[in-house]
């Protein structure tokens, strides 16, 4: 660690020679967690799910549908029972939540419905950092070829019983630990319709002024058992320019090259950082757009409203699957069917979020006001920025502009402010908060300062 004099430290230049990405420690507790998770407990989650026959948005909701265990109504008090279960195990240690509201006639919604999501709180264990909150979702609805066909089976196996199994087993995991800051584990519905559930959990954050760091929404995570399938991979999808800039700020963005820095794809290179940081079974794919072509997901619900949230979903989709109603036509099979989903492949993708989520709300805020001094022209770069609490130190990533990962790091010390013998025309910086164990924030792109 280099020393700190006033607070500021000069990088020389042969130091940065060839300085490759520092590698981040891997911490025993989140390891222990991860060998938790457990492809069993998610098939029988999945299994249960499907069993409610379809989970429509629009399907029956009133008591004797819940006792009878058919429809949405049902499956949202299982969920929670579950959340609950976990809750009991860990002393009390999750807050459940519900967060129900009734959705006019709009799009694909033809009389007024109730919407539930369904939540748990694992509040972090530090007042200050515990502000800070980490989110996994996934969407419990599902849906068959017709959207107001509430009659046939809906399994929706894969399209989201997958993620929402993903959302419970980082509940369940994760609990049994302790965290600073704060972890919200979400279920939503209202997806297949058109994202209404999510849109009303993400205004809530908002209007609320909720700290939220991070979104990691799981959406189509069962490695469907077909072919072209790659089960090694999971593709992690995130916004270029945000879109919930105005036009100062894309005007901004264009001009400093930031299409590829807003704050959702810091959040994608985090993921794939910590999958070389812990054994989770599988690899992200980072595809620099905000969805699936011309398609979208719970996770722009969050976009919308300003924070930084990224979607995962498997290699390749089976169309075959997704949004059918279960039958044999001309020899195919349709129908999003349960024995089509590797449950090893979930429990990895689980593995992935839990990593990443324990590790958000393991490590210091991120460092606010992250500046670059622009009030001469020089090809050294000076950055400075305001103190984490909890933070130890800082390190500063740099890349070059064409680059899609950071390639270089150097730590600091506790300092902050920065020199370093690289012009500013040719990389990408970052600056990042670090506690005493390693942990490490999200990376905060920097601003000019004149």
């Amino acid at each position: 660690m280099l020393p700190a004099v006033l607070g500021i430290i000069i990088i020389s230049a042969p130091l940065l020679c060839g300085q490759e990405l520092a590698k981040v420690a891997v911490d025993p507790k989140i390891a222990g967690a991860l060998k938790d998770v457990s492809a069993d407990r998610i098939q029988a989650n999945i299994a249960r799910l499907v069993k409610f026959g379809t989970r429509s948005t629009l399907s029956a909701q009133d008591p004797a549908s819940i006792a009878a265990g058919r429809g949405i109504g049902a499956a949202r008090e299982w969920i929670k029972a579950e959340f609950d279960r976990y809750s009991k195990d860990c002393g009390g240690c999750l807050d459940v939540k519900t967060d129900s509201f009734t959705k006019d006639p709009a799009d694909r919604i033809p009389k007024p419905t109730q919407i539930t999501n369904v939540y748990a709180v694992l509040k972090g264990s530090d007042p200050e950092a515990a502000k800070h909150i980490v989110l996994v979702t996934g969407h419990y609805d599902s849906r068959n070829s017709q959207n107001d066909n509430i009659t046939d089976d809906a399994p929706g196996a894969n399209d989201d019983a997958s993620g929402t199994a993903v959302s419970m087993e980082c509940a369940r995991v994760l609990s049994k630990l302790k965290f600073p800051g704060t972890i919200i584990f979400l279920t939503v519905a209202g997806e297949e319709q058109g994202l209404y559930g999510s849109q009303h959990f993400a205004q809530m954050a908002k209007q609320q002024s909720w700290n939220l760091e991070a979104v990691l929404n799981n959406d189509i995570v069962g490695g469907n058992k077909g072919p072209g399938q790659d089960s090694t991979v999971v593709r992690v999808f995130s916004e270029g320019v945000p879109i919930a800039s105005d036009d100062k700020q894309v005007k901004q963005i264009r001009n400093l090259g930031g299409e590829s820095d807003s704050t959702s794809r810091e959040l994608a290179r985090y993921i794939s950082e910590v999958s070389g940081v812990y054994d989770v079974g599988l690899k992200p794919l980072l595809i620099f757009r905000v969805d699936r072509y011309l398609r979208g997901g719970d996770h722009y619900s969050f976009n919308e409203q300003g924070f930084a949230a990224v979607r995962l979903t498997e290699y390749r989709e089976d169309f075959t699957r997704q949004h059918q109603t279960i039958r044999t036509e001309n020899g195919i099979e349709y129908g999003d069917v349960l024995k089509r989903v590797n449950f090893d492949y979930v429990a990895s993708v689980a593995r992935l979020n839990a990593a990443t989520l324990a590790s958000l709300a393991s490590a210091p805020p991120a460092p606010s006001n992250v500046k670059l001094v622009t009030a001469k022209l020089d090809n050294d770069s000076t950055l400075k920025w305001s103190a984490s609490p909890g933070a130890s130190g800082y390190e500063v990533l740099w890349r070059a502009t064409a680059s899609p990962e950071w390639e270089h790091s150097q730590e600091v010390g506790n300092a902050t402010t920065a020199t370093l013998k690289v012009s500013k025309d040719n990389v990408i910086f970052g600056v990042r908060a670090i506690d005493n164990e390693g942990h490490r924030s999200l990376p905060v792109v920097p601003v000019p300062e004149r």
